[in-house]
């Protein structure tokens, strides 16, 4: 069986993984920068680079010595070559390319996106292709259909910002603390979520698409108004995101075939508002649900490590000039869609 060793670096969690290729997850090191970054209200792609560059080869040294194993042990090393801040996403990649050049190993330049759309069949070895994929993270919000390793058919895509923006900056205005999205959410549960009238963007409309940019702006002006609890704006924020992601997602699902599963993945999966409403959705059209447990839907060397293997499997591997990317569509043939923020 391969073992993999999987790099993360695309944001604000450094990370080291050695997966094998029948699931076992062999180590696992992870190192947060949320000191680096809580005085700014937001991830600082320069310091967050520096801090990959001092933290990254400590990491692999860990993730190999838990596991009891050296490089010589270590059949691929896989490493996230984009989408993402592209100063952290070069010292992943460029660690990566020493270590294959070093010991003499295949390289796998893995996209991000494909680590959190992988993931769920890291831990569901009954997960089998097609399926439904709803990416929420916060640089992305997608519907997919996953067909297999590398083939993604893109079917909604955010028009402005992602989900998981909307919940940062809506915790920053709210002054929640960082990171948003557990802020946030820990707020709702002290909230009133039908407290506070706002939008829900798009709901109702006509295209399959999604859009945050309308709510984030109205929270703002909710906090500005002085007339709400911080705990009341979140809960109605929270409420809203649900509200909107199931209507976009009812919309697709009436227009496409059936298909087995419904899957979550990426940071703002760990919502469990957004798991709760995914779970009643997916037992209305007859299609099994299916989430990472929470610590894998956020940024983790353990999803790079399994695309790695699922990569590996089918025969693909990169050569050692292969570039980092900061947009990285994994459906590149997507027609393109409204929205100065598109990103993929």
């Amino acid at each position: 069986m391969a073992v993999i060793l999987g790099l993360e670096s695309s944001c604000d969690e450094t990370a080291a993984a050695l997966v094998r290729s029948d699931r076992t997850i062999l180590s696992h090191a992870l190192a947060g920068q949320e000191d680096h970054h809580r005085a700014f209200g937001g991830v600082v792609p320069e310091i967050a680079a520096r801090a990959h560059a001092e933290l990254m080869t400590p990491l692999v040294e860990t993730a190999l010595a838990d596991a009891g194993m050296t490089l010589r042990d270590v059949d691929a090393i896989a490493a996230t070559a984009g989408p993402g801040l592209i100063g952290g996403v070069m010292v992943g990649l460029v660690t990566a390319k020493a270590l294959a050049m070093a010991a003499n190993k295949p390289l796998i330049a893995v996209n991000h996106l494909e680590g959190h759309a992988l993931s769920p069949r890291l831990i569901d070895p009954g997960l089998e292709f097609p399926y439904l994929l709803l990416l929420v993270s916060g640089g992305h919000c997608q519907l997919l259909r996953v067909n297999g390793v590398g083939d993604y058919d893109r079917l909604a895509t955010t028009i402005d910002d992602a989900v998981g923006e909307a919940f940062d900056k809506s915790a920053k205005i709210l002054g929640l603390g960082f990171p948003g999205g557990p802020a946030v959410e820990k707020a709702a549960k002290q909230g009133n979520a039908k407290a506070v009238p706002l939008p829900r963007p798009l709901k109702g409309a006509d295209e399959p698409h999604f859009s945050f940019a309308g709510l984030k702006s109205a929270v703002l002006r909710a906090h500005e108004a002085g007339t709400h609890r911080p705990e009341d704006i979140a809960a109605s924020f929270q409420q809203a995101v649900v509200d909107c992601l199931e209507d976009r997602l009812e919309y697709s699902l009436s227009r496409i075939d059936p298909l087995g599963a419904l899957v979550v993945a990426g940071g703002v999966a760990a919502n469990d508002a957004i798991r709760a409403m995914l779970q009643r959705v997916a037992e209305r059209y007859g299609m099994r649900f299916v989430a990472p447990p929470h610590w894998l839907c956020t940024d983790n060397g353990a999803m790079i490590a399994w695309a790695g293997a699922e990569r590996f499997a089918a025969g693909l591997t990169d050569p050692l000039d292969v570039a980092a990317r900061p947009r990285w569509p994994l459906d590149p043939d997507a027609e393109a869609v409204r929205g100065a923020g598109v990103k993929a």
